[in-house]
Parts: structure tokens; sequence; C-alpha cells
């Protein structure tokens, strides 16, 4: 599904206009990212939790080369699923 299906099928079930779809998508990847910028973590019950990762430092390997270089630390937004997300897809 990509961007424009997920406003429709938003727009159906809550019987919104595409537009006020739209902008309410636009909002919630908005306030994720900005949460998630800002350290934050997103629980939404059920659904799942949006947080941000530590990804320590480390040693890996040119795939060209062959040469060993380091990879700095960094951040990684993650994704954990809740029950009832998890019953949904597990049917």
């Amino acid at each position: 599904m990509n961007k424009a299906q997920l406003i429709n099928a938003m727009a159906e079930n809550a019987n919104l206009s595409k537009a006020s779809a739209g902008l309410a998508l636009d909002a919630l990847t908005k306030t994720v990212e900005t949460a998630l910028a800002s350290g934050d973590s997103i629980t939404l019950v059920g659904f799942g939790t949006f947080s941000v990762k530590d990804r320590p430092a480390r040693m890996g390997r040119n795939p060209q080369t062959g040469q060993e270089m380091s990879i700095a630390a960094s951040k990684a937004p993650s994704f954990k699923p809740g029950k009832n997300l998890k019953d949904a897809v597990n049917g």
C-alpha cells in the first residue's frame, strides 16, 4: 500500500474527506518524526511503540576491497508491534 492508498483507506474508514485524511496522515508522521528526533518514544496501546535505539560503533568490512573500516555510532528509529497488531497479522 502506498501513501495515496493509505489516505483513501483512512478517509473511508473514518468517514473523512481525502484532503482531511491526508492532513491527518501528514500530522501523524511529522509528530512521530519530531518526537523521535527529541529522544521521546510514542506508545499506541495495542498497536505498537515507536522509539529510538542507539547503535554502538563497530568494525565492519568494505565489501569491495575487504579492508576493515570503523562504522560510527548512530541512532536508528525502531518500531515494536503491540499484541493486537501481532494477532491481526497472524490471523
